[in-house]
């Protein structure tokens, strides 16, 4: 099977932690990989009082034009240091793009718009950029990518990542399927291994326990129902992922008797097995527009410090 070329979208700030992303690329895909990476770094944008020139003087322009060159030197500066470090670690030169603009609206819509040009196939950020502060990311840039992306996947990357094992969480959705079937195509031509996890959720979720401990069979009933509905899911994402080319024995499945958190019932796999990658639909079974956000997908992300999520929309 002839493999397609991967496109990815990278935003950099010049931190230590933003540049770890080129290691997950190595990580994940070898250097060999057919992958086609823009790097990107947004202008830091001067207050808006700035920008009406002719209220100033001279001089005070010039001081303004040299403060803009500066960032504009040290975009040029954190770009380069960037591409040669994926150049060095054996990544094509001629498959790496770099590229600065001032901010426009925000990080995240002008990143956005960059990879929606480039037909980007997901966006790969860290969780932390220079403030180094914990819940930087998740509270001001990461999540935003993940609400504003609509179409986008996006990528985001805890601390340093060691296991190439992904594990998918599924469940009898479509936004399940889409986020296997681009697993599918992003691992295809890799040597990951991939688990398609589900856990089938406990019926406490929904009804009181005082109600179960009257009725104690519906319990057995529900799991009865619930194991006989992910059936199909789980043998649809196992033929996309062959399809998409994955080998027999690159792919596992696992169904687990869930507690009352899904996002839970995910880490505990995830760290019983030593995976690296969670992979995510941003919608679950309810199809709510902001479902996931408000439930699984957010809880993973605030939880994943030394996990790569992938969000997919």
């Amino acid at each position: 099977m002839e493999l397609m070329t991967k496109n990815i979208t990278i935003p950099i700030d010049g931190s230590k932690n933003s540049l770890r992303s080129l290691d997950y690329l190595e990580l994940m895909f070898g250097l060999k990989h057919d992958l086609k990476v823009l790097i990107c770094y947004i202008l830091p944008a001067l207050p808006l009082i700035f920008d009406n020139d002719k209220a100033m003087n001279k001089t005070e322009r010039q001081r303004l034009r040299a403060i803009e060159k500066k960032n504009i030197d040290v975009a040029e500066r954190i770009l380069t240091q960037a591409k040669t470090i994926m150049t060095e670690k054996g990544f094509p030169e001629d498959r790496i793009q770099t590229v600065y603009q001032k901010r426009r609206r925000s990080v995240t819509i002008d990143v956005c718009h960059y990879a929606d040009r480039d037909r980007a196939d997901t966006i790969l950020l860290t969780r932390h950029g220079r403030t180094e502060l914990k819940d930087f990311f998740m509270g001001e840039v990461s999540q935003n990518f993940v609400e504003y992306c609509q179409t986008l996947p996006v990528w985001i990357l805890g601390g340093a990542i060691r296991s190439k094992k992904v594990l998918i969480g599924v469940d009898s959705s479509e936004n399940a399927l889409r986020a296997v079937a681009h697993a599918g195509f992003m691992l295809s031509g890799t040597d990951c291994q991939v688990t398609i996890f589900h856990t089938i959720r406990s019926i406490g979720r929904f009804i009181p326990l005082e109600v179960l401990n009257e009725v104690p069979e519906i319990e057995e009933l529900w799991r009865n129902k619930a194991g006989q509905e992910i059936t199909s899911y789980i043998e649809a994402s196992k033929a996309i992922l062959l399809e998409a080319g994955l080998a027999e024995d690159q792919i596992s499945i696992s169904v687990v008797d869930g507690s009352r958190s899904a996002a839970n019932d995910i880490f505990d796999e995830a760290n019983a097995g030593d995976y690296g990658t969670i992979v995510i639909g941003r919608r679950g079974i309810s199809m709510i527009k902001e479902f996931f956000m408000g439930s699984v997908s957010s809880k993973v992300l605030r939880g994943a410090d030394k996990f790569a999520v992938w969000i997919v929309q």
